[in-house]
């Protein structure tokens, strides 16, 4: 029997190491506008989001949002959006990508209190979808098709 690797790799996916966080969270490197950075793979939300203290950073066009981020323990908060960025996981590369800039802090406490390192945002549902992913949760494999 091919093994679920063998299967996708076959089927033109792109294969990216996870990393399992203290707490409990998967975490992966991502390149934005070709800056490198470090994500938290969060399934449960909707946007991929980026700290605003990392705006220039990953070089983004942020505009005013009327939208109000919620998770994580906050509601409503302010955020600013940044569309037409550039996004690669592994050998995986996306255009065109709409992100959603937040206060990250309240993410980063929490990652820190539990002696987990900061990241610089979260890959959510949105690109997980655009990918078509699939997670190997035993192996800590994440696959994303083009």
């Amino acid at each position: 029997m091919q093994s679920l690797n063998d299967f996708l790799i076959e089927k033109g996916y792109t294969k990216i190491k996870l990393k399992l966080a203290k707490t409990n969270h998967f975490e992966l490197k991502a390149t934005i506008n070709g800056v490198k950075g470090h994500f938290i793979l969060d399934t449960g939300a909707s946007s991929s989001c980026i700290g605003l203290n990392a705006i220039e950073t990953f070089k983004l066009d942020a505009e005013e949002s009327l939208v109000k981020a919620a998770g994580a323990g906050a509601i409503d908060m302010e955020t600013q959006i940044s569309k037409k960025n550039a996004i690669k996981i592994g050998k995986w590369q996306k255009k065109n990508v709409v992100l959603i800039l937040f206060n990250l802090t309240h993410v980063n406490t929490a990652l820190i209190n539990h002696n987990a390192n900061p990241v610089d945002g979260i890959i959510g549902a949105d690109i997980l979808k655009k990918g078509k992913a699939i997670i190997d949760y035993e192996k800590k494999y994440l696959y994303l098709k083009p």
